[in-house]
């Protein structure tokens, strides 16, 4: 099993996955700085040119949450997915919801402030992506009432795309205020498994 990834994007979700798993698989770098996701051997991977990707024998996956998705269903036995539907379901909704509804504003907040040339870049819609994500965060907050983990009584991979999605909003300063959110990502961090944080991974490359 190969796992292409760069250190502080969505990869950070399926090594975590991986991880928890205890899985063996190769790691294999490719430097979007230096624009190796544009090599015609990596496009033959991945036409959208982005990472993470995962290849398990003839399957050839990416997406991050497609990822994760699918390695809990290959080990059903480390129950890191529902088997029953609505256990399941509860599992899609959240991985659903992180993904639209906290994601996209913190992706926008990124393509502002860092991504897009100087030029292209819009304060404005960075304050809308900002206004945007905070009613969202509260619906998570109230959720996590008296819970440790999203669904369930234990961890699932619900937990690694969330925890990673709050980390980034952490790294914008959009968790002030919400110790509870904070406190549950910090948990989820110190499991003996979890991956680099997020800043941790942009020093990584830096070195």
């Amino acid at each position: 099993m190969k796992l292409y990834e760069f250190a502080p994007t969505r990869s950070i979700r399926a090594r975590w996955t991986l991880q928890e798993l205890g899985v063996e698989f190769e790691a294999i770098s490719v430097n979007l700085l230096a624009g190796e996701q544009k090599r015609p051997e990596f496009l033959a991977l991945n036409p959208a040119a982005k990472v993470p990707v995962l290849v398990d024998g003839n399957c050839v996956l990416n997406e991050s949450v497609a990822i994760t998705v699918y390695l809990a269903d290959k080990y059903p036995d480390k129950r890191l997915l529902p088997q029953d539907l609505e256990g399941r379901a509860q599992a899609m909704r959240w991985l659903l919801f992180t993904v639209t509804e906290l994601e996209q504003p913190l992706w926008r907040i990124a393509k502002h402030t860092a991504i897009y040339p100087e030029e292209k870049r819009l304060p404005a819609d960075v304050a809308l992506a900002r206004d945007d994500f905070m009613p969202m965060a509260a619906v998570v907050d109230r959720h996590m009432v008296d819970r440790e983990f999203v669904i369930g009584d234990g961890v699932t991979i619900v937990d690694f795309v969330l925890a990673h999605t709050l980390d980034w909003a952490h790294l914008v300063g959009l968790l002030d205020g919400l110790p509870r959110l904070e406190g549950y990502m910090m948990r989820m961090y110190d499991r003996p498994h979890a991956p680099m944080r997020i800043k941790d991974a942009f020093a990584s490359i830096r070195r």
